[in-house]
């Protein structure tokens, strides 16, 4: 698997949904000729996008019972600003916040949606997914995955949408009211699996967690979102093969 480094000076930040910064990789989308199906014959770069064998997104599902240990979570980092980088909105976070799971610590850099969600849990698909990717000192990512259902217009999310900028490559301030893991609910459970980038270049070895639990959006919420984006920004579902998800 290649590594890569996740750089807060150089403004270079690979997620598990977005790859963001200064670089000039070979396009990709959602739509067209460039669309998922063809991700991995864009770019030698890209070819974990059509050979890797434990690539995200999943449906997860025939769960292996577990003793799964809490994920730790310090949240004292704010946002810092707001970005449409074409492929989803990222709001980027300062240091401060962070996971401890497996012995490390997985700094928090940036936090995404997707319209609809990318996994699936039993075969449901759900109106919206936030990654909360992070890094730790070895350029390791950790991501926890957020779903949403429709229900109650949700103020965190509102506050976003408000300096969402609807043009790609473009990004708005954002003031730090609220804490990063503020979004997500009281109770923490989640679903654990190996998997990978859900973009381009699809490297492999990232680790998931999906909370088991959901919070709400209205239709109005996430009509807005992806009226910005312009088109669905899911990837298709991919084949689980040997991997073993927990719970």
């Amino acid at each position: 698997m290649k590594k890569f480094i996740v750089s807060l000076a150089s403004g270079v930040i690979f997620s598990a949904g977005v790859a963001f910064g200064s670089g000039h990789g070979v396009h990709w989308g959602y739509e067209g000729d460039v669309a998922p199906e063809f991700w991995g014959s864009l770019d030698p770069a890209y070819e974990m996008c059509s050979k890797g064998k434990n690539q995200s997104p999943i449906d997860l599902s025939g769960f292996i019972e577990a003793e799964l240990a809490p994920i730790k979570y310090v949240d004292s980092g704010k946002w810092q600003d707001v970005i449409n980088n074409g492929h989803s909105i990222q709001v980027n976070c300062e240091k401060g916040s962070s996971i401890e799971i497996d012995g490390r610590i997985f700094n928090l850099i940036q936090f995404h949606f997707h319209t609809p969600s990318e996994n699936l849990i039993n075969g449901k698909s759900f109106p919206m997914e936030a990654h909360f990717v992070h890094a730790d000192e070895d350029g390791n990512l950790a991501v926890v995955a957020l779903m949403f259902e429709y229900g109650e217009k949700n103020p965190i999310i509102e506050k976003i949408w408000a300096r969402m900028p609807e043009k790609s490559g473009n990004k708005n301030s954002i003031s730090p009211d609220f804490s990063p893991y503020s979004l997500l609910p009281n109770d923490r459970d989640y679903y654990r699996f190996n998997g990978s980038l859900t973009t381009p270049p699809c490297s492999e070895g990232v680790r998931w967690f999906v909370l088991k639990k959901t919070v709400t959006v209205s239709k109005e919420q996430v009509e807005k979102f992806a009226k910005v984006m312009g088109h669905p920004n899911n990837r298709p579902i991919q084949p689980v093969n040997a991997r073993p998800i927990l719970k």
